[in-house]
C-alpha cells in the first residue's frame, strides 16, 4: 500500500443528488441507505475526479492518502455486472485489459520519430479562387503524449498546446484558433494509461523554454483531468507557468 490520489467525499456537505455516481464510469461511487455518495472500493476509484465537475456542493476532493492501487480489471468486472458491457468498455484502463498494452514510447516504431513539418504552401489557383482545402497548421509529430519526446528539438522554445483528443473534431476551428503557432501535445485522460503523464509533462517543462501554456478540453466532466495532470505537471517542474484553460462545448463552441 501506498500514497496516491483518491476521492474523499464530505458527507456533511453530499445532498445525495448522486451525480457523481453516473459521472464515475469504474461504478466507485454509490448512495447509501441515508442517500449519502460513499466508495464502494478503493481500487475502483482511478483518482482521476471525474466526478467533482458535477457535485453542485462541493462535497467532493481529490486527496493522497495510503491505499491499495487502482485495479481496472476488478473495476471492470465491477461494472460489467452491475451495468453491462457497454458501460463497462468506458472503464479507465480497459484497453490495456485486451491485450493492448502501453502505446509505445518515443523511439518505439518508425511512427514515432520526431519530425518537423513545413507548412504546405497553396497553389497560386487556389489562393485567387479561395477554393482547396484549408491549411494544416501541426508544425510538428508526434503529437500524442505517449509517443512525444520531451527533449525533442522543437520543444525548445515554443508556445505549447495539451489538448484532449476530442477537441479537434468537435471545434471546427480547431487549427485556427487553437493551433496555429504552437507545437501540440494530445492525450485522453479516461482512454489513455495516464501513469506517467504528470512526470513526463513535467520533464517537457524543465528541459525547455515554454512561453505559453494552453490546454484545451471538452466540457464533459472526465476530461478535467487533463487540465489537473497539466497543473500537477507544471508544480513538479518548478516551473511558474501560467495555464490558459479552454473548455470546448459539445455543440462546437469555446465556453470561454
Amino acid at each position: 500500500m501506498a500514497k496516491r490520489k483518491i476521492i474523499e467525499i464530505d458527507r456533511e456537505k453530499c445532498n445525495g443528488c448522486g451525480l457523481c455516481t453516473k459521472a464515475c464510469a469504474e461504478g466507485a461511487l454509490v448512495l447509501d441507505e441515508h442517500k449519502k455518495a460513499v466508495l464502494v472500493k478503493e481500487i475502483f476509484c482511478d483518482g482521476m475526479g471525474a466526478c467533482l465537475d458535477v457535485c453542485p456542493v462541493d462535497a467532493l476532493k481529490i486527496i493522497e492518502r495510503d491505499s491499495n492501487d487502482y485495479d481496472p480489471k476488478a473495476a471492470f468486472d465491477h461494472v460489467l455486472k452491475t451495468q453491462g458491457s457497454e458501460a463497462a468498455q468506458k472503464v479507465h484502463g480497459v484497453a490495456s485489459l485486451h491485450g493492448t498494452g502501453h502505446a509505445p514510447h518515443f523511439g518505439g516504431c518508425p511512427g514515432s520519430m520526431a519530425r518537423e513539418i513545413k507548412p504546405h504552401s497553396p497553389s497560386t489557383e487556389s489562393k485567387v479562387q479561395g477554393t482547396g482545402p484549408a491549411p494544416s497548421e501541426l508544425s510538428q509529430w508526434p503529437i500524442q503524449l505517449h509517443l512525444i519526446s520531451p527533449v525533442a528539438p522543437y520543444f525548445k522554445e515554443c508556445d505549447l498546446l495539451i489538448a484532449a483528443d476530442c477537441t479537434a473534431f468537435t471545434l471546427g476551428s480547431f487549427h485556427q484558433d487553437m493551433l496555429k503557432g504552437r507545437r501540440l501535445v494530445i492525450a485522453c485522460p479516461k482512454l489513455d494509461e495516464t501513469g506517467e503523464y504528470v512526470e513526463k509533462i513535467a520533464e517537457l517543462l524543465k528541459n525547455n523554454i515554454i512561453y505559453s501554456l494552453t490546454v484545451v478540453i471538452m466540457e464533459v466532466p472526465c476530461c478535467s483531468g487533463l487540465f489537473r495532470m497539466v497543473q500537477e505537471a507544471v508544480e513538479l517542474s518548478g516551473t511558474r507557468l501560467a495555464i490558459k484553460r479552454v473548455v470546448i462545448g459539445l455543440d462546437g463552441t469555446i465556453r470561454n
